[in-house]
Order: C-alpha cells, then structure tokens, then sequence
C-alpha cells in the first residue's frame, strides 16, 4: 500500500510555503521523491521533512530545484523568503528537534538547564519570576520537564554536552536541600558515556554568550539549529549561517571552560559550603 502524503499548510509560513511548492513541482513533472533525490542530490528524507516544513531548505537547494524543474527563480525567492522568517510556534518546534536530535550542545548562565533540572528545582524555578502561577499550573510545568527528560533514559539517548557558567553554581535555587540535590545531580553527570557538563569559570571574564542561553539540536542527517534564550524570550535560528555563528561562539567557550574533572571538584566545593 503507498504511503499517504501528509497534508501540506502553504498559507501558514513561507517555510511551508516553499516545501508546497516542491511537492506541487515535483507532481507536475511526475517525479518520485527518489527520483528528485537523484537529481538534486539531497536524501530523500531530506526532501520529505523539507516538503512538510520540517526541516529548513539548505542554501544550495533552491538553486538545484530552479534547474530541476526549470522555474527561473522561483525557488530562490522563496528561500530568500524563509531564510529570514520566524518560526510560528518557536518554542514548540524546538520542544520536537529536542526530541529527535542525536546531538544536545547546551550553555547557561543563570540557571542549569532543564533537561537535568531536578524537580524541585524547577518547581523553584517556576515559582520565581512574579508571574502568580497556581500550585496546579507550576505542578503541570514540572511535569512537562521532567517529561522532557525521558530522552536521556531512552535507549540510544542523544550524546549531551553542558556549559553552564560558574554563576549558576554561586546562586542558590529553592531550599538548601534542593539546592544540594540538584548539585549533586549534576555531579553525578559531570563524565558519563552520553553526558559531559563543564563550567565557564569567572576568571575567564566576557564571552559571546553573556547574559543568555544557547542550545544546539543536531538531527541524525547532521542537519543543526540553534535557539537562543533571555529573560523573557526564545528564538528558534535555522539559517546555515547564523546556526554556523553561534557554534562558532559554543566552540569558543568550551575551549576556556573547566575539564569535568576540575568541574566536579568546583560542584562538590559548592555542596560542602552549604550549611548542614
């Protein structure tokens, strides 16, 4: 039986729009999704999570569809179009590349990332910020991130790599005890066979990623976004280059961050400075 198409939504974004459009082009010249395959020399996969805006075209794509399908341009604009646009759902969409990625690049400089945030240092975490959410919500929100973290138990978890700053173990979070829980779950992930955390210690003074966070998804086609976070916002970053620029900064630092041996002898420091 032949697999059935997933519905396409042009009218939502201009991502989605583009990937149409290879679907329309490519029907219209009866071509297979292996044979545009062949000829524009992309996977197939490629193409279908193209097709159905998963994915954000690659820049030279657009020029190999033009001659593929003799359209004179056609997809140029369109990718000079998305290349620039804003994800409609950002945060959701990044919720799923986290999902599937195969490789997990993380900095902090606040606070530690949820993805080995303990419960109830998210539930402190949800409880700051002023914002006056009910007992009930705050419990659903640290359920939905513990629920994140059930990638890391799965089978062929991603390989993870943290950078968090050494601010983020100089500001207590919640109760003294949460606090030392969370510390010593980083501790006992600081070298593991999927998981490296290091930390950016003080003495290296400014970097490029100062006053935010950055997490860097690479899918299993090695295909990587970026998403930025401050205070209030996120923002979902596809564009080769851009994504290119912010490796570049994740690079960076992890050159001047501490090795995880001397990061764990600075999380086991903060533990024994807690009062009893």
């Amino acid at each position: 039986m032949a697999r059935r198409s997933r519905e396409l939504t042009p009218d939502r974004s201009a991502r989605h729009l583009f990937g149409s459009e290879v679907r329309r082009h490519r029907e219209l010249a009866g071509m297979s999704l292996e044979r545009l395959a062949e000829v524009v020399r992309y996977s197939r996969s490629h193409l279908s999570r193209i097709e159905v805006a998963e994915h954000m075209p690659p820049p030279d794509l657009a020029g190999r569809l033009d001659a593929a399908f003799g359209t004179d341009g056609h997809f140029e604009r369109l990718y000079a179009l998305a290349r620039h646009e804003v994800h409609p759902d950002q945060y959701r969409r990044r919720m799923q590349l986290e999902a599937q990625a195969r490789i997990i690049r993380e900095y902090s400089g606040c606070f530690v990332p949820g993805l080995v945030q303990t419960e109830d240092y998210a539930r402190a975490i949800f409880r700051s910020g002023g914002r006056k959410l009910t007992v009930s919500r705050i419990e659903e929100l640290v359920a939905a991130r513990m629920g994140r973290q059930a990638l890391l138990r799965a089978d062929s978890p991603p390989d993870l790599s943290i950078i968090i700053d050494e601010a983020v173990l100089r500001r207590p979070i919640g109760e003294t005890d949460a606090w030392r829980g969370q510390l010593a779950e980083l501790a006992a992930i600081v070298d593991t066979p999927t998981c490296i955390v290091q930390v950016l210690p003080f003495e290296h003074g400014e970097h490029g990623l100062l006053g935010g966070s950055l997490s860097l998804l690479t899918m299993d086609d090695g295909t990587t976004v970026a998403y930025e976070e401050s205070i209030t916002t996120g923002q979902l970053l596809e564009d080769p280059e851009i994504v290119g620029t912010c490796q570049r900064t994740y690079d960076l630092i992890t050159a001047y961050a501490l090795p995880p041996s001397d990061t764990a002898a600075l999380i086991y420091t903060a533990m024994e400075e807690l009062p009893s």
